[in-house]
């Protein structure tokens, strides 16, 4: 073999190497592409994968932007729905994030409105958390008609302490990339639900004080006869709910007059319907001040939590301020205003207590004459 061939063997040989080598380069950043994708479970069971680096973001239906705004960055945030602009009092999220009402509209919002595919897709979300979860075919259709990964959500039946909430933290932080903060989020729910437990569990049923929570908001404003059987604020704090003897769990009407029956030790009235009460109290001053609890001026506020779905922050607030009046002794170390800041800072890295006082109104003692 003459030196020229030699030569020409030696560059084949040569690029064929740095060929194969480019190759395997190749393949190997395909493989690394391959690695972001993740697959997960939404809430209604349906199988999704995605991209896991995720950038834009819409969060639409009631309380998906709250939960949204717990685990991360609203910076990444490129659209949010009319409700959230029009109504952003009694919410925290809204509060600790004014820069949200300057993005982009992407549909009506509220709970009886269906998700805007048009408009969702002119601001290029890389995906949708959704809690308008009313079927699997209603969410199907929005990702077929949009073409991005649609991830259902939930608040379960109670909201606060709710499984299927800390099972919705987990997954809009395995798509955001904060699992770290999703598991955070969780446990901080978890310990403050364990140490209101741990703090009334082994208090004796004869020296608890009856209570009853009225004016509560369920589709609007309500005056003192809206209440909760099986309330979840009241069973966090192991309290004795006089309603629960109805034998029904969630929003209930009542017949005034059972209120007389009952005559609570103490009641609650929700800032939300407050207005309501101090109307009717003036039209019919004698039911009112029939009851112990009126006469005897064991009558309490509570910060109103059900706007756009529960302010999960502001019911665990609440939860604390309900143990503080209920039992004092228990809670001597607790400063319910502080613990409010202490729980929204968590959450939302603000401390809005004193917006939401200003707002509505402090924890304290009301006064209905």
């Amino acid at each position: 073999m003459n030196k020229k061939n030699k030569i020409l063997i030696a560059i084949t040989f040569l690029i064929t190497t740095i060929m194969f080598i480019g190759c395997a380069s190749k393949t190997t950043t395909d493989n690394d592409s391959s690695s972001t994708k993740i697959t997960l479970t939404d809430m209604l069971g349906r199988t999704i994968s995605m991209d896991n680096n995720a950038n834009k973001i819409v969060a639409i239906g009631p309380g998906a932007l709250r939960l949204y705004c717990y685990i991360d960055s609203t910076d990444k945030i490129v659209g949010i729905e009319q409700i959230e602009k029009d109504h952003p009092t009694g919410r925290p999220y809204a509060i600790a994030n004014e820069s949200l009402k300057e993005l982009e509209v992407i549909g009506p919002g509220g709970p009886n409105n269906s998700p805007d595919a048009e408009k969702l897709l002119s601001v290029k979300p890389d995906v949708i958390f959704s809690m308008y979860a009313y079927d699997k075919a209603s969410v199907d259709e929005l990702q077929a008609k949009t073409g991005i990964p649609v991830v259902a959500l939930s608040y379960g039946k109670v909201s606060t302490f709710d499984p299927a909430v800390y099972e919705s933290l987990e997954i809009i932080g395995k798509v955001m990339g904060r699992e770290n903060r999703a598991d955070e989020v969780i446990n901080f729910m978890k310990d403050c639900h364990d140490d209101l437990n741990e703090r009334t569990k082994d208090i004796e049923e004869s020296k608890k004080s009856s209570a009853y929570i009225g004016a509560l908001s369920y589709k609007g404003s309500h005056g003192i006869e809206s209440t909760y059987g099986d309330y979840s604020l009241f069973e966090a704090i192991n309290a004795k709910n006089v309603v629960d003897e109805v034998g029904k769990t969630g929003s209930i009407m009542i017949d005034k007059e059972k209120l007389i029956e009952w005559n609570p030790d103490k009641i609650f009235i929700d800032y939300g319907g407050l207005n309501l009460v101090k109307d009717d109290y003036n039209k019919n001053p004698d039911f009112y001040n029939t009851l112990s609890a009126f006469k005897d001026g064991e009558l309490y506020s509570q910060l109103p939590y059900n706007f756009y779905h529960t302010n999960i922050g502001t019911a665990m607030a609440d939860a604390y301020y309900l143990g503080k009046v209920l039992y004092p002794d228990s809670f001597e170390d607790i400063e319910p205003e502080k613990k409010a800041d202490e729980i929204y800072k968590f959450l939302l890295g603000k401390e809005v207590y004193k917006k939401m006082a200003e707002d509505f109104g402090e924890f304290r003692k009301v006064s209905i004459n």
